[in-house]
């Protein structure tokens, strides 16, 4: 892995998120704590809550964020077992216990409030999401039809970056001049160059391939889950040229 890819490998947003619904659990822990007129011990409620965070649960995606539902609070039962056995325990514990099952629904309620942070300041339909930092670019031939010694232009992509336009990567017109109007033979790989040295938005924990089209005028991303194809009018790579 490169320095720019250990950089930029984190996921800033859940990251925040998830901080801030552990501080709305602690606070709501706080404020039953204070309530309580036998004072338990510090340890033993922190405990009692993570236990009782423990549930049957499912995984359910919403855009592109796995969501966890807590359906079966198996942490609640089992220290109920437990504690009920002795005089007055689980009453002291209950709040403690439940504010753990319940907190998977603090942890849920911040996912949600996340994603349309994620999607502002991520979009995934724009090309700067995925190629953002272009330090040290790097065109690979992966392709005989590659040509030698082509060069990724950093200036003219962050020049055109605004006008680029996003397009289906098998148009029409594509399959039409590919595979209709060219003998198999003569045909040749479409994406010959993989563009390495760069990386993803910052903070957005982002991992792709991305591959340059054979006349330089088209960008192809690839991700996990997805597919973007980008288009412009002039070409980025050059031979030889300077960037």
């Amino acid at each position: 892995m490169s320095a720019i890819e250990v950089l930029f490998d984190f996921n800033l947003i859940p990251i925040i998120f998830t901080l801030l619904s552990w501080i709305a659990l602690g606070y709501i822990a706080f404020k039953l704590y204070t309530k309580q007129k036998v004072k338990l011990k510090l340890w033993k409620v922190l405990v009692t809550i993570i236990v009782g965070l423990f549930s049957f649960s499912i995984n359910v995606y919403w855009f592109d964020l796995l969501l966890r539902l807590a359906i079966l609070p198996l942490g609640v039962w089992f220290l109920y077992f437990i504690l009920k056995s002795k005089e007055n325990r689980w009453e002291r514990y209950r709040s403690f216990v439940w504010l753990g099952f319940w907190s998977n629904y603090i942890f849920l309620a911040f996912a949600l409030l996340s994603v349309p942070f994620l999607q502002w300041f991520y979009p995934k339909d724009q090309l700067s999401t995925y190629l953002s930092q272009v330090e040290n670019p790097e065109l690979i031939s992966i392709h005989p039809a590659a040509k030698d010694h082509q060069v990724f232009q950093t200036e003219k992509y962050f020049d055109q970056l605004d006008t680029m336009k996003k397009d289906r990567v098998f148009n029409d017109e594509w399959y039409t001049e590919y595979y209709l109007e060219t003998e198999p033979a003569e045909r040749n790989e479409r994406f010959p160059y993989q563009l390495t040295g760069t990386g993803s938005k910052w903070g957005s924990g982002l991992h792709s391939m991305i591959y340059v089209e054979e006349d330089g005028k088209g960008i192809l991303v690839t991700t996990s889950d997805r597919q973007l194809y980008f288009r412009t009018d002039a070409s980025l790579i050059d031979e030889g040229g300077s960037q």
